[in-house]
């Protein structure tokens, strides 16, 4: 039986996200969840999301490098905080809704 040729197209898709789990921890679920979320709110902001296995108790998410939320000085982010760090840098100006918070009156 002959072998079958597989082509391989790589693309740089940006702006990319990165969330970095710890797999001691099993902060899989965690991760695959909040990249569901940024998926679902940004279908069109973002280039790509990726799910990075680490260890020693990492949680860090990153976009094109730069580190917008550690766990370790900073606990788990909020789902609608992240939702606002990420708008602000993807897609400024959009209305997030109910993860937006309402001006006081």
């Amino acid at each position: 039986m002959g072998r079958r040729a597989y082509s391989i197209v790589v693309t740089n898709r940006t702006p990319r996200l990165e969330i970095e789990y710890c797999t001691q921890c099993r902060w899989l679920l965690r991760a695959a969840w909040l990249a569901q979320e940024l998926l679902t709110t940004f279908p069109r902001d973002l280039g790509e999301v990726a799910l990075v296995p680490g260890v020693g108790g990492v949680f860090e998410i990153r976009l094109d490098g730069e580190i917008l939320w550690n766990r370790k000085p900073d606990g788990f982010p909020d789902l609608p905080q992240l939702k606002r760090l990420v708008r602000d840098r993807v897609a400024p100006g959009r209305d997030l809704g109910h993860s937006d918070p309402k001006p006081s009156a």
